[in-house]
Order: C-alpha cells, then structure tokens, then sequence
C-alpha cells in the first residue's frame, strides 16, 4: 500500500515522503494512529504544497535540535545515588533521572530520546547519546556520584 507520512516514523520516513508499506501494517498500525493517509491523487498534489513548507520547517527545528545538541554537549548532568558495600550503586540510573536532572538545567527533552547503550550501575563519569532528530544527536557525561559525598 503507497502511503503519505504526515509524521516522522522511525526506520520508514520523514513528513511528507510517500512510502510502500505491507497493507496490514498500514491498516492496523499506522493509519490508526493518524501517522499516514493514504496515497491517491487529491492526497499527492496537497502534498506537494506542503512539501515546501515542511523544508522550511524542518530546516527550523534542525537549527534548534543542533542549539539545544550544543547545550547538551557542555552540560554536566551530576546524579547522586546511594551506594553499599565496594561503592555499589542501589539500582541504575535510568533515562528519566537523566531527563531529570537536564530540566533542573533548564534543558527539557523526552526521555525516549535518551539512549543508554548498557545500564549506568557503577559510579564515575558515563557518556550518553542523546538523539534529539535522526541526524542530529549530542553526547552528555553523566556524573554518578555517592550520595553525602
């Protein structure tokens, strides 16, 4: 089934590309969710016109995806945890405390786009990928520090 993504969906497209997907996954999944509509004639001229400013919009929120990816990379995000015996974290340290601790520093992003390649379980310093758009992403050193120290 050809359809038109009026939403970036990962690993299939961006807004505006006209896209071949099985028919299931477009009626059950995609259409639902109002990530597409479907590719006929009305539906490919609209989108011509849209396409133009889609560009202009998503040159936009580029320049600030790569603003804010600038902030990220010279943030210091400091996170205390309680620690047993050898200096052994309590738990991890997840990608909402992360996200956490970046909106104390004034620097607000979706969780989701936290990408911890292995659980954070140890103290010192960790770097984190932060994808803030599919070709632009930051990374964050992330403080584990013990807690009272």
């Amino acid at each position: 089934m050809l359809v038109i993504l009026k939403e970036n969906v990962e690993n299939l497209g961006r807004i505006g590309d006209v896209v071949k997907v099985a028919d299931g996954y477009a009626r059950n999944f995609l259409i639902p969710g109002k990530k597409v509509v479907a590719a006929n004639e009305n539906n490919l001229s609209a989108i011509e016109h849209q396409k133009k400013m889609l560009e202009k919009k998503r040159s936009a929120e580029k320049a600030g995806a790569e603003e804010i990816a600038k902030k990220i990379a010279s943030f210091t995000c400091n996170i205390t945890r309680k620690v047993g015996e050898k200096d052994k974290l309590f738990g991890s340290v997840t990608a909402n405390d992360i996200a956490d601790s970046l909106k104390v520093g004034g620097i607000e992003i979706e969780k989701r786009s936290i990408h911890i390649k292995e659980p954070i379980k140890a103290l010192g310093v960790h770097n984190v990928e932060v994808k803030l758009l599919p070709e632009v992403t930051a990374q964050l050193k992330v403080w584990v520090v013990k807690e009272g120290a």
